[in-house]
């Protein structure tokens, strides 16, 4: 079987059982490009795979999301008897990936000056206006949205009255539904009237956070008018010991303050982390476990958590600890 042919029916076969597969199909299609998409699966021998995952930079962890690919797809393959042999090169052989330094969390001193460096970044900007881009972001951080999460919320999925978002067809094909509290509740109000006197060309199906003109915000300029923002605030994003900040820094900022003020409280975090969990989207506590940074912050308030074990006390309704708080914003 061609090479190009087996990757096609492994690329379906992984969409039909419910993923998206869309970084994945992209590795794939390249590695075919690559080796050729014409040559017979069995043709291609593994000095061809260790030239493909080495690239042409540094080692970064991408050589590991690459190995990753290529073995689930050779695995299929040859289950399906489209290869005779893997051409993998064996695992224990691949270089160890560097460590990923750990997400920028924003400081709430961070987070006022880059709310309000909004207005002056986006005074000349025609298509996205400072509104819309300030509730676009009080969105990720106060409710923990991913970027395309937000960006997807239609009028329909945002239930003001019951201030509950609906979040749709999300990461792994899942849904949910997304409390807020009362502060976010407002800005989403008076964005909501602003929103009205856009172009509603879908009904209600149209896209809640829209440009002047009502099209939906796209990813690049989003993250365009982010990065502004950050020069515009004078966020160093240089910070020593972390990442870049980014506009998935605001959801790992949302996670590590929840907790932070959970110890504050006294509440029993470790029930609690669950409730953050299914709030977040994941499907276990592994995945929300990458989003809590251990900042000077959460260790201050981890120990003065364990001196004080004795004295804990059962939390209250989860249901009112989870929603994220923008006041100091």
């Amino acid at each position: 079987m061609k090479l190009r042919e087996a990757v096609d029916r492994y690329i379906a076969w992984q969409r039909d059982h419910g993923a998206k597969f869309r970084s994945s199909a992209e590795t794939l299609h390249t590695y075919c490009r690559q080796v050729g998409e014409d040559r017979d699966c069995d043709m291609v021998n593994e000095n061809e795979i260790r030239c493909f995952l080495a690239g042409k930079g540094a080692l970064t962890r991408t050589r590991a999301v690459k190995y990753g690919t290529l073995a689930g797809f050779y695995g299929f393959a040859l289950g399906r008897g489209y290869v005779s042999r893997s051409p993998m090169p064996l695992r224990e052989a691949e270089p160890h990936p560097p460590e990923v330094a750990p997400p920028f969390i924003f400081s709430h001193k961070e987070l006022r000056r880059l709310f309000k460096a909004i207005d002056s970044s986006r005074r000349r900007c025609p298509k996205l206006d400072a509104k819309t881009f300030r509730t676009f972001l009080l969105l990720l951080y106060g409710a923990g949205l991913r970027s395309g999460e937000a960006r997807r919320l239609t009028m329909a999925d945002v239930d003001l009255r019951s201030s509950v978002l609906s979040v749709n067809d999300t990461k792994f094909y899942k849904s949910r539904l997304v409390p807020v509290g009362a502060d976010l509740v407002g800005v989403l109000h008076q964005y909501a009237v602003i929103r009205t006197h856009r172009p509603l060309r879908e009904g209600s199906a149209s896209s809640f956070l829209a440009c002047r003109d009502g099209s939906p915000l796209k990813k690049a300029i989003v993250r365009h008018a982010f990065q502004v923002a950050l020069r515009t605030a004078g966020i160093d994003i240089e910070k020593p010991g972390c990442r870049a900040p980014c506009l998935h820094s605001l959801r790992h900022s949302f996670a590590t303050h929840r907790l932070i003020s959970w110890y504050r409280e006294g509440v029993d975090v470790q029930r609690l982390l669950p409730a953050l969990s299914t709030y977040l989207g994941h499907s276990g506590l592994a995945a929300t476990q990458v989003y809590i940074s251990m900042t000077p912050d959460l260790l201050v308030e981890a120990s003065r958590r364990f001196e004080r074990y004795i004295e804990q006390t059962s939390s209250p309704d989860a249901r009112q600890h989870w929603k994220g708080d923008i006041s100091h914003v």
